[in-house]
Formats: C-alpha cells, sequence, structure tokens
C-alpha cells in the first residue's frame, strides 16, 4: 500500500461519513444551528468547499477547481452568522459543488508525484500540514472535523444513529 493509496481510502471513508450523516437532512434542517453559536450545515458545507479550494494552493502546479463567483466572500467567519436563508445554497447544490471540488483534489492526488509528498508547505498553515503529503492528508479529513457537528444537528432533529 503507497501514500497515495492511504490517502485516497481517507478520502472514501471521510466522504462516506459525511454523506450518510446528510442523506436524511432537508434544505430547513442545514441553516438550524445545533447549539447557540455553531455554524449550520449551510456554512459548513461552503466553507469545506472553500478551505479544500484554498488548501490546493498550497501544492504548486496541481490543478484547482473553479468555485462560483464570489464564493470566498460567501463563507467567512463574519458570513457564519447569517441565518438568511437566500445567502446559501440547496443541499443539492452544495453536494454537487461538494463532489466536483472532491474529484479534483482526487485528480490532484492522483497527478501529483509522490516522491514530492515532502516537500515543505509554505505559509501559515505549515504548522498544521508541514508537507505536501500533509496537506493532502488534510484536505481529506477536513470534512471528518466538521462530522461531530453534523451528528449534534441529527440529535438535535431526532434523526437516527446512521454510524
Amino acid at each position: 500500500m503507497t501514500a497515495k493509496d492511504v490517502i485516497r481510502g481517507l478520502f472514501a471513508t471521510n466522504d462516506f461519513v459525511l454523506n450518510e450523516y446528510l442523506k436524511d437532512i432537508v434544505d430547513a434542517d442545514l441553516l438550524i444551528r445545533p447549539v447557540p453559536n455553531a455554524n449550520h450545515a449551510a456554512w459548513q458545507l461552503g466553507h469545506l468547499i472553500k478551505s479544500e479550494a484554498q488548501l490546493l494552493k498550497l501544492i504548486p502546479g496541481v490543478p484547482l477547481p473553479e468555485l462560483p463567483a464570489g464564493w470566498d466572500d460567501k463563507y467567512t467567519k463574519e458570513t457564519s452568522k447569517s441565518d438568511h436563508p437566500p445567502a446559501f445554497q440547496t443541499k443539492a447544490e452544495y453536494l454537487a459543488l461538494y463532489q466536483a471540488v472532491r474529484a479534483n483534489s482526487r485528480k490532484a492526488l492522483d497527478g501529483y508525484p509522490e516522491a514530492e509528498f515532502e516537500k515543505p508547505t509554505l505559509g501559515r498553515l505549515a504548522q498544521i500540514a508541514p508537507t505536501h503529503g500533509a496537506v493532502f492528508v488534510l484536505i481529506a479529513n477536513h470534512p471528518m472535523m466538521h462530522a461531530g457537528q453534523l451528528v449534534v444537528l441529527r440529535r438535535k432533529l431526532g434523526k437516527p444513529i446512521v454510524i
């Protein structure tokens, strides 16, 4: 098993978990905050998409996904406080864009030379992901960092335990 195989496994597992937690969530549920001051699922999904595109920029030469115009400005710390439905997408729209961005990340992983995984990451995220290989791991794992919040939302909504 190669490093790429491990990272591909992380992509698959984490995407499975995210999709399971969202499978019976409807559009209106996306704007419910599980507890006061928590981010709702709509903002989190937009943030995951935005972050994945930004993280890929840390690895020179990989293909970058194209996000809708203004996407970066829609998912900031300030906009996380918004509960205004027109400011957010539908679940189907989020998942379609998420899947397209994930496909791009998988393509970037497939085309990136494993021998270059040890190249250092530059910038403010170097402490979290010090190498290019670590950036791919972070990209694959980032949805799992938000999955717990989706579990709390599911409990609040009385949804069944899925995993």
